[in-house]
């Protein structure tokens, strides 16, 4: 059994910023020179998001309107109350999501589907520098 830990920086917008990260995960399984196992990535901190989707442009349109009916930006959120920095909307939102996806790759191909990209989702209310952990396991 190998690991290898690496990490993708990325820098974002913010305010539900949906980026596409399947080909720095597939490099990542490249490098490992396993063949079988599981790739995790996972993102530090309380304001971002992973999870697969199928990464089109009106489907992220769906998906930012979902996420303003649940969790809106102007609403007035109780952690505000804690911290005045107006982003409870954002933390609702990645607690929503999740903050990690694990996907298994066999023959050192991940076993995404034909239409199923990784994304990484930033909530936050400004833009930001971003480095997620992607972490290989396997033979």
């Amino acid at each position: 059994m190998g690991e290898l830990t690496e990490y993708i920086l990325i820098s974002t917008n913010g305010n539900t910023d949906i980026a596409d990260i399947t080909s720095r995960c597939r490099r990542a399984v490249e490098a490992s020179g396993m063949s079988d196992g599981v790739l995790t990535v996972f993102s530090p901190g309380s304001t971002g998001a992973l999870t697969t989707i199928e990464y089109e442009e009106n489907l992220i349109k769906d998906i930012k309107e979902a996420l303003e009916i649940l969790a809106p930006a102007g609403k007035l959120y109780h952690h505000s109350e804690t911290w005045h920095d107006d982003n409870g909307s954002s933390h609702v939102r990645a607690a929503l999501m999740g903050p990690s996806v694990s996907v298994p790759f066999v023959k050192k191909q991940l076993t995404l589907g034909t239409w199923q990209q990784i994304v990484f989702c930033d909530f936050d209310t400004r833009p930001r520098e971003r480095e997620l952990v992607v972490q290989v396991i396997g033979e």
